[in-house]
């Protein structure tokens, strides 16, 4: 009886230790609790630039896609989360690159949404940041960075405009949009 309880331990501890995912060297939970729903692991990749290596994405969704446009134009909960990987990765190089991405955007933000935006990132990135991009229907989308929430912008469309920088027609990156899309 010892030996089956102790069999049943491992077995079960084993199984609480598969439940990430190693993308570029980073750990990522195969689901995430986002709003009301359990969402799942649809891919993540890393985010690439003059061959310097800056963060690791991974989207989450309800049900897995390749499709961005299902993502883009989605009004159902998802998330992006990105770890910063580099010293490279300044608060101004990262608001630069996101502006940039809102110029290229599939769908085009508010200027007032945009601010707003910017304006959760007053304090300066460090290697091992963690950010989080939730979004849900009811709320919009939340911005989260290390585990402090920055605040929340209300509505669908800022929401297409800032996943369209990761995943729409002009992305930040083509392979991590790729990998995000679980084709990588």
């Amino acid at each position: 009886m010892k030996k089956l309880n102790l069999m049943l331990i491992l077995f079960l501890g084993l199984q609480a230790f598969g439940q990430t995912k190693t993308i570029s060297g980073v750990k990522f939970p195969l689901t995430e609790k986002i709003g009301k729903n359990e969402l799942v692991l649809n891919g993540g990749g890393l985010r690439e630039k003059y061959w310097m290596d800056l963060y690791v994405a991974a989207l989450y969704l309800e049900a897995k896609t390749t499709d961005a446009s299902k993502v883009i134009y989605g009004t159902e909960e998802m998330a992006i989360h990105i770890k910063i990987i580099s010293s490279s990765v300044t608060r101004e190089r990262f608001l630069e690159s996101v502006n940039e991405g809102f110029a290229n955007a599939t769908s085009k933000a508010s200027a007032e949404d945009k601010k707003k935006f910017i304006g959760f990132f007053s304090d300066e990135f460090k290697i091992g940041d963690v950010i989080h991009f939730d979004y849900t229907p009811d709320k919009g989308l939340k911005v989260t960075k290390n585990g402090v929430v920055k605040g929340t912008i209300a509505g669908y469309d800022f929401k297409k405009s800032l996943f369209s920088i990761w995943l729409g027609s002009k992305p930040a990156d083509e392979n991590l949009k790729k990998g995000m899309l679980g084709k990588g």
